[in-house]
This record gives C-alpha cells, sequence and structure tokens, in this order.
C-alpha cells in the first residue's frame, strides 16, 4: 500500500515539474496558478513548484521505505 501511494507521489511530482519546466498554456493560465503569478511573479511561481514537487519526491521516497 505505502508503495503504491509512494509511486503515486513520484507521478505527481513529474508532473510537477513538467508543468513548472515547460508551462503548458492551459495549465499556465489557470485561475489558480494565475493568482499564484500575481503573488509570486514568474520566477517565484515556477521556484515554488519546483520546491513542492521536491516535497513530494522525498515523501515518495520515505514511504518506499516503509
Amino acid at each position: 500500500m505505502y508503495r503504491f501511494l509512494g509511486l503515486l507521489f513520484w507521478i505527481y511530482a513529474i508532473a510537477v515539474f513538467y508543468i513548472a519546466i515547460a508551462k503548458p498554456t492551459k495549465i499556465w493560465e489557470m485561475k489558480k496558478i494565475q493568482i499564484f503569478r500575481k503573488l509570486f511573479k514568474e520566477k517565484g511561481t515556477v521556484i515554488f513548484f519546483i520546491i513542492w514537487a521536491l516535497v513530494f519526491v522525498g515523501l515518495g521516497i520515505w514511504l518506499f521505505t516503509l
């Protein structure tokens, strides 16, 4: 069970990395992300997404070790 959840966290982290780096137009123009872009500016939003993805990579590794 924990390994499956860890794998899901890794997949989620990869998706967040992709969104932060590639900035797909449909996703990047969503209202939630526009609010982040207003608060943190463009570079801050990318940094936030990368840190968020790294957190989920760490959680995925932790769940794999249980």
